[in-house]
């Protein structure tokens, strides 16, 4: 009889030992937490809206006001158009040290509008959709320096917190153009987050990056008439991309070569003379990025010596690899393992479920377990960010949550579908709260910021930020000032 019983006394202490951990927090955790629920609805309706509008890159005019004037209305100063972004925008409150700063981005991706549904079928056609979950990030984000502010004005916090409103992540990396202007040198330590197919403590770094165009000018010519007139600039394109893909068999395996071919002549009866060639080229490193990158420069004089025609290469821009901060890590890490996992509704799994359906996937669900915090890798796969610029001037302490089902394809129909409903705007909810939970800690513990620069100064080392970016303003669009 007693041994029987032992089961359900082990559980319920755990049960009761649990329940004590959920009580040993701060009472300004407490008031976050309560100034994240409090915001709960103004934070859905303002994702609605700008997943809704799904503006793109230095197009993001009501997307950037809507949360600006949000900061104006809780009390922030907003400087907006920051760095010649007309949709850039810095939010600061309080005076003094530490300094904490939070990112939040709010651009859409071209051409994949989606309903809110898990059928595909675009809310408008060929309009823009939020793939990467950015309607969420920035508010989200936003939030949770409201909710620091709030404590800040209350006196019981001390320190001033800065909300940066940053455009075009998805194309012309506007926290590039914010660095050069020394906008987060006065930080200690910054907090970012993004959508995820899971949640966790983000310990993990980026690729490096850099994007060029190649142009090739030769000479007219009639295609058939008299083509030994002509010099194509054609030839040298493809020679070009020839060249490129027969050297992937010799790079290593974290570089990544993409190309799109921007123009390939107009008509077919003649020998053209211009073509154009966006490039990228990345690599877990910046220095293995930058020595395949010159030689795939050098490729393109080859390719114009080739075919006999002239060539241009135009430096569009470049990103670093996130410098990663442990320490940060497992503060977050802490916080998310008091919040726990997010729980989700037979409605939003079958939702899920019909996501995976759709793009091919195993009917797995959602995952927003929180697991032990990971090992850094030496060479992660993964994308690239304009946020390792970032870490590279301030220790950056990062978060991913689940707002998209498992295996959902990112840059995808399926992650806009999902940004729109309820799966993702419980993600936004939770990293509100993490990353407030977070400042908190830091805004507490003096020692704890210490740490955290300590870090950053170490796996920093020698090096001396510089940007990749060639000089110049963004390239805004014509038309959108």
């Amino acid at each position: 009889m007693i041994r029987s019983s032992l089961p359900f006394i082990f559980v319920m202490m755990c049960f009761y030992l649990s329940a004590q951990n959920k009580t040993e927090i701060s009472t300004n955790k407490k008031l976050v937490l309560e100034a994240v629920a409090k915001q709960k609805e103004k934070m859905i309706a303002m994702s609605d809206q700008i997943w809704a509008l799904a503006e793109t890159a230095f197009e993001e005019k009501e997307s950037s006001k809507i949360l600006a004037d949000y900061a104006e209305s809780q009390g922030f100063t907003v400087e907006r158009g920051v760095a010649e972004m007309p949709t850039g925008f810095v939010a600061s409150y309080g005076s003094g040290k530490p300094v904490i700063g939070i990112l939040g981005e709010f651009d859409a991706l071209p051409g994949i509008s989606q309903k809110a549904q898990s059928v595909k079928q675009p809310l408008e056609e060929g309009a823009g959709g939020h793939g990467c979950g950015h309607n969420l990030f920035g508010v989200a984000s936003l939030s949770a320096a409201v909710a620091i502010k709030d404590l800040i004005a209350k006196g019981d916090l001390k320190g001033t917190i800065k909300f940066y409103g940053t455009p075009a992540e998805e194309k012309f990396f506007g926290k590039l153009f914010m660095a050069r202007k020394g906008l987060f040198n006065d930080l200690d330590v910054c907090l970012d987050w993004h959508p995820s197919a899971e949640t966790k403590a983000d310990v993990q770094s980026s690729l490096a990056l850099v994007d060029f165009i190649v142009e090739f000018n030769g000479q007219a010519a009639h295609a058939s008439a008299d083509p030994w007139n002509g010099r194509s600039a054609v030839d040298a394109l493809e020679l070009y991309t020839t060249g490129i893909n027969y050297l992937r068999e010799h790079i290593k395996p974290t570089v990544r070569i993409h190309y799109h071919i921007q123009h390939g002549g107009d008509v077919v009866n003649v020998v053209p003379d211009y073509s154009k060639i966006w490039v990228r080229v990345r690599d877990t490193k910046r220095e293995g990025m930058e020595e395949v990158w010159k030689r795939v420069e050098k490729m393109a004089e080859g390719a114009a010596i080739m075919a006999d025609v002239d060539y241009k290469i135009s430096l569009v821009s470049g990103l670093h690899e996130i410098l990663v901060n442990r320490t940060g890590g497992e503060a977050m890490q802490k916080n998310l393992e008091y919040l726990g996992d997010i729980t989700y509704t037979e409605k939003e799994l079958e939702f899920a479920h019909g996501i995976q359906e759709a793009t091919g996937k195993p009917k797995k669900g959602m995952d927003a377990t929180i697991n032990p915090l990971e090992e850094t890798k030496e060479h992660p796969g993964g994308g690239s960010t304009d946020v390792g610029d970032v870490s590279w001037l301030v220790p950056v302490i990062r978060l991913g949550v689940t707002t998209a089902p498992i295996d959902t394809p990112w840059h995808s129909w399926a992650v806009v579908a999902c940004g729109g409903m309820s799966i993702g705007h419980k993600g936004m909810i939770q990293a509100s709260k993490a990353l407030s939970m977070t400042m908190v800690d830091l805004y507490e513990n003096e020692k704890l910021v210490q740490a955290v620069k300590t870090e950053f100064l170490e796996r920093k080392g020698d090096y001396q930020y510089k940007a990749i970016l060639p000089d110049g303003p963004p390239p805004i669009p014509v038309g959108s000032n």
